[in-house]
């Protein structure tokens, strides 16, 4: 026999509500200082709490500026300080979550739950990896998502989908051509010297797997913008390689013995530029003894 709360509300998205609710009261309530979050974002300042705060980004909806300072430093803390912060990013969202989920259960005919569970999965997986920080308007990438989600499971139903605006279509408009195995071509650019082997399962996780950038650059003891920028010179590469035909035909010996001492002197550029940084950082005292 299982045993469950009788007050615990079945969907989701009020389970959130409750769950934040809980976090956002009481004499600890969470909060961010907006001070942190730099100048010139149009925020009050100070200290707030959360609801306080949602309260006053939707009193300013044209306040871009301050809303995506707000959402890039939840999006951080969501990926690197635990569930309490996933579930305060819900929340956050959760006025336009509500009016996605309104939109979507005028076309549908199944449990309401279900579809409030599409949403937030929806929302969640573009939390912990889809959404680039580096691009404007993290708010309106992580509620498409979850529309996107909501959207795909009515589809899948063959439900009917209200839509307002093209724009709130989701998918391809053209066909999906079948690239194959990318990751196959990755792994052979790796031994050909192309990208370092401790670079291999990083790059498959960012640009394969589209995961967050953030907690992979905090595993590899890096800036984000220094594994952005490594990121960025492999994408170069292996264009380069793919339109010379190096990932997919014969490499002669003499090519593969420039590309692996290439490999070697960024390796060595990037131990160098280690060690010179902590010298820099060594005090007086450390480095006499």
């Amino acid at each position: 026999m299982t045993v469950s709360n009788p007050d615990w509300p079945d969907s989701p998205l009020d389970a959130v509500d409750a769950a934040f609710a809980a976090l956002t009261t009481g004499p600890d309530p969470m909060t961010l200082d907006l001070d942190t979050l730099g100048p010139d974002t149009g925020l009050p300042g100070g200290v707030m709490t959360l609801p306080a705060l949602r309260d006053w980004l939707l009193r300013h909806p044209r306040a871009y500026t301050a809303r995506d300072a707000v959402w890039r430093d939840l999006v951080r803390r969501a990926r690197l300080d635990g569930p309490s912060w996933v579930i305060a990013a819900v929340a956050m969202a959760m006025p336009a979550l509500r009016r996605h989920a309104g939109r979507l259960h005028a076309g549908w005919s199944g449990d309401a739950a279900d579809l409030d569970a599409e949403i937030l999965t929806g929302f969640l997986t573009a939390l912990r990896d889809r959404v680039d920080l580096a691009k404007p308007a993290p708010h309106a990438a992580l509620c498409m998502a979850g529309w996107r989600a909501g959207h795909e499971l009515l589809r899948r139903t063959g439900s009917a989908v209200p839509v307002e605006h093209v724009e709130h279509l989701t998918g391809p408009r053209i066909p999906h051509v079948p690239y194959g195995h990318p990751d196959l071509l990755v792994r052979r650019a790796a031994r050909l010297g192309l990208l370092e082997h401790t670079d291999l399962d990083p790059y498959i996780d960012l640009r394969l797997g589209q995961r967050a950038i953030e907690p992979i650059a905090a595993r590899l003891g890096i800036t984000v913008d220094a594994l952005r920028k490594r990121m960025n010179g492999i994408d170069e590469r292996l264009a380069d390689a793919l339109a010379k035909g190096l990932l997919t035909s014969v490499v002669s010996p003499k090519t593969r013995e420039y590309l692996q001492n290439q490999s070697v002197h960024r390796i060595r550029t990037r131990t160098g530029r280690v060690t010179t940084r902590l010298r820099r950082t060594a005090s007086p005292a450390a480095a006499a003894a």
